[in-house]
């Protein structure tokens, strides 16, 4: 059983061999140049062949030249092959070992090659040339190119390299390259055409990689199930030109190895594929971005004679089958509605038909709208700016896919694409009534110009009254701002059609060219009086502009700043601002210019002047009355340091007094000298003096001379018998006690038991009968 399975994976891998191998291209290189060109290459009774040659390989090893089959995941079924290696090296599989290549050192390049292609250096060069006469006016084939190249950075830095060379025999003339990018006169080649190739890493550091090169024509690289033995290839490509009937042109096809004869490179041309055709261009459909415009008037023209060839039309239907058109026998068909055209010409007295083919659309319709816009004019000259811009739109029936193309005076220059309007948002009319062109393309470039019509505006805005308003802020400088679209705009609207739009501008002029419009709250520029534009607008249209006036009335009476008063206690005040205004509204109700108020508060008065504006004063209203002094707190026997606090009732400001001719915002008084004293406080705001309060203010000698002069023979305390009760005790410096007095004594003379003590410091201490205590030292001098 274990055998029977081994023998199945044996045949099933045996038939994917034979599969993979039969896909691969076959290589015939014992064809002989003629064969190649007269049986392979060429299938048309419309081509003349002579004079066919071939180069290549000279050593022993096969032609680089061959025809080839090939199976289905081939573009081609079969054609030739010219290679810069023997031929039958391009046999699939591709296989990267020996993609380096076969190098013949006395393989030479082509200098046809080398001046077509700008180089100086081609090597192992293959060349099929002949020459042909065709009986159409133009040839083609297909063809793809390969190479070996297509594999690490190669495609960065160099690549071998090809030309189908073709001038007319005799001329001197440089060949014609037709191995070229389409539309374009750039080689084909691996440097011209591969994908975005990226650094690569080697031992020898990381190699630089280059951005792709016309991409779309890179068909992709090879691997080891590919048909042919080449890293890559490009697309199948087509060589075309457009010839003389019966002129002999010389082509020679060559393809050559660059100066290193490494990496081999291939060119295949389908066989059959090198015919006459009559060549109506690209198709002209919307995928290749450029049909037909609508009623635009296309003929397909085969550039042949009448008298030489006999002509049928046909258009594919519905089923994709060419169904001959009546009566189109002439070399030209006037194309007028999409579709596949194909036209055959047989040359009279031959078999030599030749074809042409191209598909046809017609873009539909640009819808457009003539239009007009109406501007207003400032002097009825006919003459004002309009902004072009504004019918964009409306001339391509707000179609989005529709491309504004310019504005344009005359139809002619609008119909060329010249002398476009400048700056078509300000454009000033050259006459009244002026008729414009506009240029609406679709995405293919086709047009058409619709009108616009220029016209002045007859209708009218009323004269309007100025918008008057009071300068509400705290400078009165006639400065205010207006709210436009409450404030003025339903007085410009009144009488007017409904659906009008107000916008406003500083000038007429900024009005008409719908500049700098002004925002809604718009605080005037120039003092009390300044003059905007209202433009009144009906969709594009200007229906007309009318200067507004914008009045700001200021309002700033005299001694109107806010005021602070005092009302005594059961007296009545009067409150009063400037009088001959229009009116006055005060918080209690009063309507004149003065009220009179018996209580204290916040009172205002909102006055109005001529122009209904307002102004507001604020008045406080303080109470306030006379003190009631209730005592004085006495700091007394301290020396300088003695102090009265007053001590009072009341609401007001107050000043105080201690003898009643100086006054002080303080109730402390420091440094009080001894005395009596009648302390009252005064209201500043006039409301009256307080009661008199008496101050005794005490202290003791610091010492006495009882020296019988008559001069401080005594220690006493003055005014101390306006004190309550109390009793001083003296001592000496050792606590004796020496002396004591009451209220009814007179003072102490220094004796103590008859005899006079002796100059000293001695101390004592005063006893009130309510608790007070004062205790000091003074000294006994004689």
């Amino acid at each position: 059983m274990k055998h029977f399975k081994i023998l199945i994976v044996l045949f099933l891998l045996s038939c994917v061999t034979h599969k993979t191998s039969a896909q691969n291209i076959t290589v015939n290189p014992n064809i002989t140049p003629a064969d190649l060109v007269q049986n392979i290459l060429i299938n048309s009774s419309c081509i003349a062949i002579e004079n066919v040659s071939a180069s290549g390989n000279p050593s022993a090893n096969g032609q680089s030249y061959a025809s080839f089959t090939a199976g289905t995941n081939f573009p081609f079924s079969g054609g030739l092959v010219l290679s810069t290696s023997p031929s039958q090296n391009a046999e699939g599989p591709y296989n990267q070992a020996d993609s380096k290549g076969v190098q013949v050192q006395s393989w030479n390049g082509d200098n046809d090659l080398n001046r077509a292609l700008g180089i100086n250096n081609s090597r192992q060069a293959t060349v099929l040339e002949f020459d042909f006469t065709a009986l159409t006016n133009s040839i083609s084939f297909n063809y793809l190119f390969a190479s070996n190249e297509y594999q690490f950075n190669y495609p960065c830095i160099y690549s071998d390299g090809f030309a189908f060379l073709i001038k007319e025999v005799g001329s001197s003339e440089d060949y014609k390259n037709l191995a070229v990018l389409p539309n374009l006169t750039t080689a084909v080649s691996a440097t011209t055409v591969h994908p975005k190739i990226n650094p690569i890493t080697t031992p020898d550091g990381i190699v630089k990689g280059c951005d792709a090169e016309n991409e779309t024509y890179f068909n992709g690289y090879n691997s080891a199930v590919s048909p042919i033995n080449y890293a890559g290839q490009t697309v199948v490509m087509n060589a075309y030109t457009d010839v003389v009937p019966n002129k002999k042109y010389h082509l020679k096809l060559v393809i050559a190895d660059d100066e290193t004869r490494q990496y081999n490179s291939a060119v295949f041309i389908q066989a059959g594929s090198f015919v006459t055709r009559i060549n109506f261009g690209q198709d002209r459909t919307a995928a290749n971005n450029n049909p037909v415009c609508f009623g635009e008037n296309f003929v397909l023209d085969t550039k042949l004679s009448t008298s030489d060839y006999n002509f049928k039309w046909f258009k594919k239907d519905d089923s994709n089958n060419y169904i001959q058109l009546s009566g189109a026998i002439t070399s030209t068909y006037a194309v007028i509605t999409s579709g596949t055209y194909k036209v055959e010409a047989t040359l009279n007295g031959t078999t030599c038909v030749s074809v042409g083919e191209i598909t046809i659309e017609f873009t539909p319709e640009i819808a457009s709208t003539n239009t007009s816009l109406l501007q207003c004019d400032d002097n009825t000259d006919g003459i004002s700016i309009f902004n072009l811009t504004k019918t964009a739109n409306i001339v391509k029936n707000n179609n989005t896919q529709i491309i504004n193309q310019g504005y344009y005076e005359n139809l002619a220059n609008a119909q060329t694409k010249t002398n476009p309007i400048v700056n078509p948002e300000s454009y000033t009319n050259k006459a009244p009534n002026q008729i414009l062109y506009a240029r609406i393309e679709n995405s293919f470039g086709c047009y058409t110009t619709p009108q616009i019509a220029l016209n002045i505006s007859n209708s009218i805005i009323p004269d309007q009254s100025p918008i008057a308003t009071c300068d509400g802020d705290d400078t009165q400088d006639g400065l205010y701002q207006f709210d436009l679209n409450s404030e003025v705009t339903p007085q410009v609207l009144t009488g007017l059609p409904a659906g009008l739009i107000i916008n406003y501008y500083l000038t007429a002029n900024e009005a008409i060219t719908e500049t700098n419009v002004l925002p809604n709250i718009f605080k005037n520029t120039t003092p009390n009086s300044q003059t905007i534009y209202a433009r009144a607008a009906n969709g594009p249209d200007c229906y007309d502009i009318a200067p507004i006036e914008l009045i700001v009335h200021t309002f700033d009476p005299p001694n109107f700043e806010d005021e602070t008063l005092y009302l005594c206690k059961g007296d009545q005040i009067t409150l009063t601002v400037e009088a001959g205004f229009q009116s006055y509204t005060w918080s209690n109700g009063n309507t004149t210019n003065s009220t009179q108020i018996d209580t204290a508060g916040d009172y205002s008065v909102i006055v109005t002047d001529i122009n209904n504006c307002q102004k507001i004063k604020k008045f406080k209203v303080i109470l306030s009355e006379p003190a009631v002094i209730t005592g004085a707190d006495v700091k007394d026997f301290s020396g300088v340091d003695n102090t009265v606090l007053i001590q009072y009732t009341g609401v007001g400001n107050y000043e105080f007094s201690l003898e009643g001719s100086v006054f002080q915002d303080d109730p402390t008084f420091t440094q009080v000298t001894p005395g009596i004293y009648n302390a009252i406080a005064r209201d500043k705001n006039g409301c009256g003096i307080s009661n008199s309060f008496v101050v005794y203010v005490l202290d003791y000698p610091r010492f006495f001379t009882p020296n019988g002069d008559g001069y401080n023979d005594l220690w006493a305390i003055k005014n101390i018998e306006e004190m309550p009760d109390y009793s001083i005790s003296i001592f000496d410096r050792y606590g004796k006690l020496l002396k004591q007095m009451t209220q009814k004594s007179l003072g102490w003379n220094g004796i103590f038991n008859g005899q006079q003590l002796p100059s000293d410091d001695y101390w004592f201490t005063l006893q009130f009968i309510n608790g007070k205590n004062v205790k000091g030292h003074f000294s006994l001098k004689r």
